[in-house]
């Protein structure tokens, strides 16, 4: 006999992230027979609805088919009750990432509004006891050279260093999400390695093949390709932007391949992002529930791209205001990199290990 111990408080922390009546659902099997995503075996997200409704916390966080879920909404749009699956398992996706984030003040910074003027203020006031510590805390005058404002050597070191500390933190949740994934299913001895089957699962994450098995929410493939290869793009120009700075061949010219290709990356951004936007303002019924961490996470990536455009026009230009939309633009860029292991965008992570797990014991 199995002694169920329901958990109140996470089933409640459920219901708010989700707004789906859990107790409503009456186990049909609807949402699992419409889920082209779903494995034969013991298929989601039934079996995910009743462990909701009994608050059964331990069984949803360690649970891999919560992830393959790629949040559709076929289940939710043909549910006879409108209980909503698609969003009860992204609800648990949100809860899961906020119990492994680490360090764990990350993941309350990040998904509570009431930290918000906390959350902004931390890299605002990281920014400023640098450039006090470099001793450029003041508008430098003549031509705008951003570099006279925040030193490279002392940009790129910092930025570099805090990245380091934060995913390093970050990894440790990582690997316990890992060991809790392996002790939910002790009886399965994986087929195959973690690396080969990561490279077996590549052309699920690189392509996003899943999404194109969903019928209700067609665009969001296309969003999802935009951004995820929008932020590859980013990384690879700000890694060459580091070394350029490096060997003194910076600022980039607008011309320049890794400038093109920048500009080119924050278009696809600023166009994904915006079919996400106007994707849960205009039709939240098929796109799902947003919550605050849904909103952050996607207001918090464009004022980043937006704000990178800008400082790159305003130096062009030699606006008066260059130094201040720069400023503001770093913000954004901190704000980013210091609480993404707490923001929703880590479900990357998170996906791709349950994607690999599950590819490993034969669970597709």
């Amino acid at each position: 006999m199995i002694e169920v111990v329901p958990d109140i408080a996470f089933k409640k922390a459920l219901r708010r992230s989700s707004n789906a009546s859990l107790n409503e659902c009456i186990q049909c099997g609807t949402c699992s027979v419409v889920c082209s995503l779903a494995p034969d075996e013991r298929p989601f997200p039934r079996k995910e609805m009743i462990w909701a409704a009994w608050g059964m916390r331990d069984k949803l966080l360690a649970n891999p088919d919560v992830w393959l879920c790629h949040q559709c909404g076929d289940c939710t749009t043909y549910c006879p009750r409108g209980v909503k699956p698609a969003d009860v398992l992204s609800s648990v996706r949100l809860l899961s990432y906020r119990h492994y984030v680490r360090p764990m003040f990350l993941g309350t910074m990040v998904n509570n509004p009431a930290w918000l003027p906390v959350a902004l203020l931390f890299p605002v006031i990281i920014i400023a006891a640098i450039l006090l510590l470099a001793g450029t805390l003041t508008i430098p005058e003549g031509p705008v050279n951003y570099s006279a404002f925040f030193p490279h050597a002392w940009l790129n070191g910092s930025f570099t260093f805090i990245t380091l500390l934060t995913y390093g933190v970050a990894s440790i949740g990582f690997v316990k999400f890992w060991n809790d994934l392996k002790a939910a299913f002790p009886g399965s001895n994986p087929q195959v390695g973690f690396w080969k089957s990561l490279w077996q699962v590549k052309g699920e994450l690189l392509l996003h093949s899943k999404f194109g098995e969903c019928t209700a929410q067609r665009s969001r493939k296309v969003a999802h390709l935009l951004v995820f290869y929008g932020f590859v793009l980013l990384l690879l120009v700000t890694a060459y932007a580091i070394v350029a700075a490096v060997t003194h061949n910076y600022p980039l010219t607008l011309f320049n391949p890794f400038k093109v290709l920048g500009n080119v990356a924050a278009l696809m951004l600023t166009i994904g992002l915006s079919i996400m936007i106007i994707n849960r303002l205009t039709d939240p019924g098929t796109y799902g529930n947003s919550n605050y961490s849904d909103w952050l996470l996607l207001l918090s990536f464009l004022l980043l791209t937006i704000s990178g455009i800008v400082v790159q026009f305003a130096r062009l230009q030699d606006w008066g205001s260059a130094y201040y939309l720069y400023f503001f633009h770093l913000v954004c860029v901190w704000f980013v990199i210091i609480y993404l292991p707490g923001s929703k965008f880590v479900h990357l992570i998170y996906r791709t290990l349950a994607l690999a797990f599950a590819n490993s014991i034969g669970r597709r």
